[in-house]
């Protein structure tokens, strides 16, 4: 820890003589102290999985997704919305995948078997639905909650060893939090300026392969990590196995009952559930070329670009001004911001359909720039609480767990949107009653400040649990679990 502090000393006093040139070396500074304090090959894990998986391949696949179903399926948009929620089952089902590969190690490995598995399955959805030609409804949906679940299997792995860290050594908790909203708003603001671009030149369909790039990096990870193997006889394995499994439950259940995890686990699932979202009707009257303001794929591409931008600046001030504050008070005026900015929305939809003047390009982009900071801004508080409630020996499924929670929440926010565009009869051509569904959006969202009560009133520094909890482990224990990458000169054993 003293390294810690020590190391974030030298970057303020740097950054204190040399304002102007801290804008470039801050960043190089700040990795530095991660990667002294952290293993290296954690870090570039992050980078890997949040930068070219969740940012670019996920900002990629929700832009194309969107064209392919208005295009080439030719979908309503309370259709799509509901298709949306189907992604997320593989989320939901996050911890099953937790307990995966905490128990079920193959060839004594918990983790590189299962980044194979995620590559392959989603380098194969990804590939059929791009040069299979006419793909069915069906056989279309299916592949891309494949190309899900790739993300959502990869992503468990690295969220494991981001709680372990984040216990570990809880000064880094806000840091590392910060670390993967950057590398996903980073990897997000290259998606979206090269989606808008693909579609228009390679169109819906094509532009589908484009996402086989990530799973395909996942694979050749899976082959060339290095983790130790598990200790123990092969003919205990079993056992092990089955002991593993419910020692993992019967913590989860431990854990979970305690008013400092179920509270904040309660108000996460809450402000995701109620936060019913209108994607699908905004961006079928964004490209209308009749009743809305017909933008570009292009422009479209950029919009969303500058939206990850903002998500960039968005972790920037948090991480900067805001980390320390109590996760209450800053969850509360964070959806405070997040509900006004909301209302951004309804007065450009409004405006539209009065003819008060012609909304022009830049008031869509800072209408949803306000909306992507101050989400951004309210959501890191909350990642950061939930790994600081996983106990050590299980963190990896608990993590898994807590996101499933939220997973849920983002599904019946999905479907909650599709069910309140078809009782409003917003369809491809008609978009009459749009800002009614925005308007009933923006009080749900109002309505959540209702529940920051349970949110504990505490700072990122201080304990939530008791250390008995947090110290809990399987008995089946192993050696001290360390993921990196193998080193030029160095052997991987099988």
């Amino acid at each position: 820890m003293s390294t810690q502090q020590d190391s974030t000393t030298t970057i303020t006093k740097t950054n204190n003589k040399n304002p102007l040139l801290s804008i470039l070396t801050e960043p190089i500074e700040w990795l530095t102290m991660l990667t002294n304090n952290l293993n290296p090959t954690f870090i570039a894990g992050i980078f890997l999985v949040y930068g070219i998986g969740q940012g670019f391949t996920g900002s990629l696949f929700k832009l194309v997704t969107d064209y392919y179903w208005k295009d080439v399926q030719k979908l309503q948009p309370s259709t799509v919305q509901l298709y949306v929620g189907i992604y997320f089952i593989p989320w939901i089902l996050k911890p099953i995948w937790g307990i995966l590969t905490d128990a079920f190690p193959i060839l004594g490995y918990r983790r590189r078997p299962y980044f194979v598995v995620a590559g392959v399955v989603g380098t194969v959805s990804a590939t059929i639905v791009a040069v299979g030609g006419e793909v069915s409804v069906v056989a279309a949906l299916m592949c891309f909650v494949g190309v899900s679940a790739s993300l959502a299997i990869a992503d468990v792995t690295i969220d494991a060893c981001i709680a372990r860290n984040s216990i570990e050594v809880p000064g880094l908790a806000p840091d590392l939090q910060s670390l993967c909203g950057f590398c996903s708003g980073s990897g997000a603001l290259l998606g979206y300026l090269a989606s808008g671009f693909f579609v228009h030149h390679l169109g819906p369909q094509g532009s589908l392969g484009l996402m086989a790039v990530f799973p395909a990096l996942t694979i050749v990870l899976g082959f060339v990590i290095y983790e130790k193997r598990t200790t123990g006889l092969h003919n205990e394995k079993k056992k092990g196995v089955v002991e593993n499994v419910g020692t993992t439950i019967r913590s989860m259940y431990k854990t979970i009952k305690y008013p400092q995890a179920w509270k904040p686990s309660l108000y996460m699932f809450l402000s995701l559930a109620l936060n019913v979202t209108t994607h699908e009707g905004h961006f079928y009257w964004y490209t209308d070329s009749k009743v809305g303001p017909a933008f570009s794929q292009e422009f479209v591409g950029i919009i969303y670009a500058i939206g990850a931008v903002a998500s960039i600046i968005g972790v920037l001030i948090y991480h900067k001004y805001l980390k320390n504050y109590t996760f209450r008070n800053l969850v509360f005026y964070a959806q405070l911001l997040y509900a006004i900015s909301g209302l951004l929305d309804l007065i450009f939809i409004l405006r539209w359909n009065l003819k008060i003047g012609i909304p022009d390009y830049f008031f869509v982009v800072i209408e949803d720039a306000a909306i992507r900071i101050t989400g951004k801004i309210r959501w890191m508080p909350m990642m950061v609480l939930s790994t600081k409630l996983c106990p050590l020996g299980i963190e990896g499924t608990f993590f898994a767990l807590l996101m499933c929670i939220d997973s849920i929440g983002g599904l019946i926010s999905k479907w909650g949107g599709g069910l309140l565009l078809r009782a409003l009869h917003v369809t491809r051509t008609d978009f009459t009653n749009l800002w009614l569904a925005v308007l009933l959006r923006d009080i749900l969202r109002f309505i959540t400040l209702i529940l920051v009560f349970l949110v504990p009133n505490v700072g990122p520094y201080e304990e939530l649990i008791s250390s008995e909890v947090c110290e809990m482990s399987k008995s089946d224990d192993i050696d001290e679990e360390t993921l990196e990458l193998v080193p030029l000169n160095a052997k991987t054993e099988v």
